[in-house]
């Protein structure tokens, strides 16, 4: 079966469920607890600089609160601030160990469990030791290990990349959008290379910080590119340019799409020591995400196209109409934030 015929009897499945999240799409990016040491002139003590970042909205009544060894005193360095949709605060640590050292200490989150989340905790140390652990509602403390570990920099941030793609609902909808575009499965493979092509090299070149952009006019553009293709999609003649060399579609609008991946990224944080691995995981991570997504999409579509009783031509003008109507609701709602 083709799998765009496939992918478009999905829709059925998802229409509620995208309109009812509609507009939190994008804002997804764990909390970050970033513990930095500061030199300190007492013999066994650390201090350390502590950056809290956590999203503005959560899904539970119980707060997101950082966690340290009860052998550390914190004092709060300056209130909270707002940045982008996220909440920041910064602590002083002043730690004194029996040992002088907090490796075999805990770090962790509470109200992990609560709200379903996901904690980075990156610690900096004067040595030059960079430690970092993902922290879920399944594994919300972190002892500090002696020293920083490659293998799971690599493993923590590909669940990072895979986490990001699903709970970005204007990138999985832009994809999904591809696969109604694209008739053929030899287009479909060139047209998604394109679109990994594209976004692969703007987050990364934005995550190794040789350029910067205007969030909020990026997150509007992402916005614009999938209203774009829900006009091309609405053409239904498949005589449009896009249809014609989609690739160059998918691939520059990947650049954008680039650029909203690391947003998130630089929001969680990258381990100096580590920087390359972690960035080629959280990669990785985006593309394993993109690939199941459209696999489940393509399964799932050619089961429900033998069971359903709608013309495939209805299913699609009901997700083309709604991909529409959702994107261009964005793009007032980004552009209201660019603008302020």
């Amino acid at each position: 079966m083709n799998p765009t015929k496939g992918a478009q009897a999905l829709l059925v499945f998802l229409v509620v469920g995208l309109w009812s999240s509609a507009a939190m799409a994008h804002k997804f990016a764990p909390s970050l607890l970033k513990l930095t040491e500061l030199p300190s002139s007492v013999a066994g003590a650390q201090r350390f600089h502590v950056l809290w970042k956590t999203p503005a909205r959560i899904t539970s009544k119980v707060l997101l609160k950082p966690q340290w060894p009860e052998a550390c005193d914190s004092s709060l360095q300056s209130p909270s601030r707002a940045e982008g949709s996220a909440v920041v605060f910064t602590w002083h640590l002043n730690c004194e160990f029996g040992d002088g050292n907090l490796a075999g200490h805990a770090i962790g989150v509470s109200g992990l469990a609560d709200n379903q989340a996901s904690a980075m905790v990156i610690v900096e140390l004067l040595n030059g030791l960079t430690y970092q652990q993902l922290l879920s509602a399944e594994m919300s403390i972190f002892e500090i290990p002696e020293a920083s570990a490659g293998a799971s920099v690599f493993g923590d941030y590909i669940g990072l990349g895979v986490e990001h793609i699903w709970s970005g609902l204007d990138h999985l909808l832009f994809i999904f959008g591809l696969l109604l575009l694209v008739p053929a499965r030899v287009r479909l493979i060139a047209t998604i290379t394109a679109f990994t092509l594209g976004h692969s090299i703007t987050l990364s070149l934005v995550a190794l910080g040789l350029f910067s952009y205007p969030v909020a006019l990026v997150e509007l553009l992402i916005a614009l590119s999938i209203f774009l293709l829900a006009l091309e999609l609405a053409r239904f003649d498949g005589g449009g340019r896009w249809w014609r060399d989609p690739w160059y579609l998918a691939g520059s609008f990947g650049l954008l799409h680039g650029m909203g991946f690391a947003g998130a990224l630089l929001e969680t944080g990258l381990p100096q020591d580590n920087i390359l691995s972690a960035l080629l995981a959280f990669n990785l991570g985006i593309e394993l995400g993109q690939l199941i997504f459209v696999a489940l999409a393509v399964a799932i579509g050619c089961v429900a196209a033998r069971s359903l009783q709608s013309p495939v031509k209805q299913l699609r003008s009901v997700f083309v109409y709604s991909l529409g109507g959702l994107s261009a609701m964005w793009c007032m709602q980004r552009a209201i934030e660019w603008a302020y």
